[in-house]
């Protein structure tokens, strides 16, 4: 956690500026040695001055490059030439804002601070637009949780009167204010319904995204949608083959809460082998750490050369058992949760090519009714053809299905290639799917176990760690005493 003083000499800011004046600011010890080492943390970063230093102060013209600081409490900016508060939507947590000394003149900016909920000190003072009669009234009226003006604690009276001037404006501003924020937690809303419909593989199947999208970018298949009889061919078309889409896209939602409760089981497994076998190497560790003081102990106090020796032996081999102990009991953890990852990853497979395999079922179905909605579309078409060359035509037919009419061909091709582009949308979205559900099947067993082989490695070093610490232990004790 930094807390940094410092500011920029450019006139706009950028990621670069800002880690200078951080850096500057940062610790001047060995913290910031290592923080200018290992990279700054601006999540961090508390507080920030951009103000007086050198020739900097007075220089910055517009507020940009701050999204990083994403935790910054305290922001000064004192004495530049900032005529607009704006870019600081970020600074969620911001308490203190000092903007003295610039040259923001419109009220409206004032608005803007609203969406800081947890603001309590402001400073404006030396901007045009502290010089306007009503400034303090406007500023304590829209920002009503403002605790500190220009470095002075705002009354309750004059809470009551600013809220009282207005109140009408405030009214109509809440309200907007609010629509807004209604609007924003439905588009979230909808943005996590989209989230966990793509988890399940079945994003936009739970309407007629893709039917509508097979005449997208089908420009024969529109027209042909005007021959007479056409129009109740394809709603029915499209009424069965919505059905299948929501049939698909309830199915991949239940396939994923199977393959959720199946993860979830399977971590609590782990977790759970894991904890039963961490609790009996601590208690093997205690019962050691148990006797090593009273061993240590006896070594030290031993006078005799031929006991201390034997001591010294007895001890490295508690040690040495211990080591034992606890890798024997590593080893068997590892083959439990290798068995409880090898059940699970037949599990999760076996989950995933049935999803699939149905999937792919249903999907089939969609083609069973593009190919008979082609035949059908065909059938018409050619019976068109026919009364048109006998001179029977109806003389509604649109001008621009026509030319489609000369001879048999055109029309096989007009028809051909719509269908074409139907299925073409039909197996893309299949395709889709089934890559997406192998990938993300493989990408889960693969993570499930390198964690687990990082894990197992951790642990190892962790033993040795702690037995070659004991080993240090009675191998100083024994050089001092042989030493004496």
């Amino acid at each position: 956690m930094h807390r940094l003083y410092n500011s920029l000499e450019p006139r706009v800011m950028d990621e670069d500026m800002l880690k200078l004046a951080v850096g500057e600011q940062g610790p001047r010890e060995e913290a910031g040695q290592l923080a200018r080492q290992e990279g700054i943390l601006f999540k961090d970063v508390l507080s920030l001055r951009l103000d007086f230093q050198n020739l900097s102060f007075n220089n910055i013209e517009a507020i940009e490059g701050l999204d990083t600081l994403v935790n910054l409490e305290d922001l000064s900016l004192f004495n530049n030439r900032i005529s607009k508060i704006d870019s600081l939507d970020a600074l969620v947590k911001l308490q203190v804002l000092s903007l003295g000394n610039n040259q923001i003149g419109n009220m409206m900016n004032i608005i803007y601070l609203r969406r800081f909920k947890d603001l309590r000190t402001l400073s404006l003072s030396g901007n045009p637009i502290a010089e306007s009669e009503d400034y303090k009234m406007f500023v304590c009226a829209y920002l009503p949780d403002l605790v500190y003006l220009d470095f002075h604690r705002i009354d309750d009276h004059m809470k009551e009167m600013a809220e009282s001037k207005h109140q009408y404006s405030i009214d109509e501003l809440k309200h907007r204010e609010n629509l807004i924020q209604s609007r924003l937690e439905d588009e979230q809303a909808q943005q996590e319904e989209l989230e966990k419909h793509k988890a399940a593989f079945v994003e936009h199947l739970n309407g007629s995204f893709l039917f509508d999208s097979m005449y997208t970018e089908d420009v024969e298949g529109n027209k042909l949608a005007y021959l007479p009889g056409i129009s109740e061919l394809l709603q029915a078309y499209k009424d069965k083959f919505v059905i299948i889409c929501l049939n698909i896209f309830e199915y991949g939602l239940k396939q994923q809460e199977k393959r959720k409760l199946e993860l979830d089981t399977f971590n609590e497994c782990v977790q759970e082998a894991i904890q039963e076998n961490q609790e009996q190497g601590k208690h093997r560790i205690a019962k050691f750490e148990e006797k090593h003081l009273l061993s240590l102990n006896a070594i030290r106090d031993e006078s005799e050369l031929t006991n201390f020796e034997m001591k010294i032996v007895e001890y490295g081999k508690d040690i040495t058992e211990l080591f034992n102990v606890l890798m024997t009991l590593e080893m068997q953890l590892v083959e439990q949760l290798e068995e409880t990852i090898n059940m699970f990853e037949r599990n999760i497979i076996d989950l995933v090519a049935l999803f699939i395999e149905n999937v792919q079922s249903l999907m089939a179905q969609c083609r069973d009714l593009e190919n008979h909605h082609h035949e059908k579309l065909l059938e018409i078409s050619i019976n068109t053809l026919e009364k048109i060359l006998k001179g029977d035509v109806d003389e509604d037919l649109p001008d621009d299905l026509r030319p489609l009419f000369v001879d048999k061909d055109t029309i096989f091709n007009a028809v051909g290639a719509s269908h074409d582009i139907h299925l073409l949308k039909i197996d893309n979205r299949e395709d889709e799917l089934v890559t997406r559900a192998n990938s993300w099947c493989t990408h889960l067993v693969d993570t499930i176990h390198k964690n687990e082989i990082m894990r197992n490695r951790r642990r190892v070093k962790e033993i040795n760690q702690y037995i070659d610490h004991m080993q240090n232990e009675l191998d100083s004790l024994e050089c001092s005493d042989v030493i004496d």
